[in-house]
């Protein structure tokens, strides 16, 4: 009951600390400093009108008020702590009692208290929309936007969510992982990078397949890296997460449509404008409807090197939902000119998979080697054997693709050695 009082005496001292710095404080005396400056300010004036007004408060209580107050200011309130972690990847708010992050690829429960409530929820959602220029209410219940630092945010709230709004985070990361991060963080291993690197160069069309929060994206970004820099890149994303390095890039984004249900642009619009730009490579964030078609397309008609993503359970599964994809299009066209299509487009597939300690690896890479019997020829050059569903080991299985010849003749060699059946470390 005592703990209980401490809390509400504790929130009542900082609804009063936010109402009053409010009122001290104007857009101008903050405008033209860094995020970390107007903190900094703040908890200045925050520390001066706790003094002014004597509350005594031990040095503990007196840097929780004052970190929340000032979080609430300049930040994104109660799960603002939560986003300057650096080993929080993700932020689950599922309820005003229910958050949960994910941490080094662990999911973890964060202890309750963090919001007063669902209109905390509720208003921390509008904060994070309003700037972007949208809106989440009955007749608009959800939203995707995206923070300044480039961090995804999916908001929804009832009637679509049962039991209040919820709220997810995909974070940002600062700085971007390359090529010798993915081989010493254990997502994959050096022969299956250096295979990789060669696709890239020598403009295999390579698709990165895997479930949600897999690593394709991260994957996707890796290999870009060894694109020539001389080279014009497309990239369309439904959201943008890519960030690429190379020197010349344009990249597009899908839009939603408005409230009234006008003005959406769809991949597939992105897709078709793209090939009219001049693109050396196109490079489509993820694949998911019609636009499949239009991708294979061009694929097939010169724009050799593109990279994509799908969701897909093993590179098998990626061929037949790229097939099903495409024949969500308008356009009527047969299942097994499709499948032809699908399989003359994409030369290698590469499946990522999240083990059970959250860790993100290649589970396999396959070369597709057109149609025989009306099935999809896959090759597997690369996989990932597990122990107790955590433990493991990359292997080469031996097998030396067609590809191989290909990507010779376009300058990038690999060595027959490469593909030695045995360990890849």
């Amino acid at each position: 009951m005592k703990a209980a009082r401490e809390l509400d005496a504790l929130a009542g001292v900082r609804r009063a600390l936010h109402d009053r710095l409010l009122e001290r404080l104007d857009g101008r005396s903050l405008a033209g400093l860094s995020r970390a400056e107007r903190r900094l300010r703040i908890r200045e004036e925050a520390l001066a009108i706790l003094r002014a007004e004597g509350h005594l408060l031990p040095p503990r209580q007196l840097a929780a008020v004052v970190n929340r107050v000032s979080d609430e200011v300049v930040g994104y309130g109660p799960i603002e702590h939560l986003l300057r972690d650096p080993d929080v990847t993700e932020v689950m708010v599922n309820g005003a009692d229910d958050v949960y992050v994910e941490r080094e690829g662990r999911i973890e429960r964060v202890p309750d208290g963090l919001f007063e409530g669902e209109e905390a929820v509720l208003h921390l959602i509008e904060r994070i929309v309003a700037p972007l220029g949208l809106r989440v209410d009955e007749s608009s219940p959800w939203a995707d936007a995206r923070l300044p630092d480039g961090s995804r945010v999916h908001a929804v709230i009832p009637p679509l969510s049962l039991r209040g709004p919820v709220l997810t985070v995909r974070k940002f990361s600062p700085v971007p992982l390359g090529p010798d991060d993915l081989v010493a963080g254990g997502t994959l291993g050096p022969r299956m990078l250096a295979f990789l690197a060669a696709c890239v160069r020598g403009r295999a069309n390579v698709v990165v397949s895997g479930g949600t929060s897999s690593g394709k994206t991260t994957l996707l970004g890796v290999l870009s890296t060894f694109i020539p820099d001389g080279e014009r890149l497309i990239t369309i994303e439904d959201a943008a997460e890519l960030r690429l390095a190379n020197p010349h890039v344009v990249g597009l984004e899908a839009r939603p449509p408005n409230v009234e249900g006008r003005g959406e642009v769809t991949v597939r619009d992105l897709v078709r404008n793209a090939l009219r730009m001049r693109p050396d490579r196109i490079i489509v964030g993820e694949v998911r409807g019609g636009e499949a078609l239009d991708m294979l397309q061009a694929m097939n008609t010169g724009h050799d090197g593109s990279l994509s993503t799908a969701h897909a359970n093993s590179p098998r599964h990626l061929l037949w939902r790229l097939e099903t994809m495409a024949l969500m299009s308008d356009v009527d066209l047969p299942a097994a000119h499709v499948r032809e299509q699908v399989a003359s487009a994409v030369d290698v597939v590469v499946h990522m998979a999240r083990l059970r300690d959250g860790r993100r690896v290649v589970f396999e890479v396959a070369t597709v080697e057109g149609v025989r019997d009306g099935e999809a020829v896959v090759r597997t050059l690369f996989a990932f054997r597990p122990r107790d569903g955590v433990a493991g080991a990359f292997v080469a299985t031996g097998e030396r693709p067609p590809l191989a010849d290909v990507l010779a003749e376009r300058g990038a060699a690999i060595p027959d050695d490469l593909f030695l059946r045995g360990p890849d470390r």
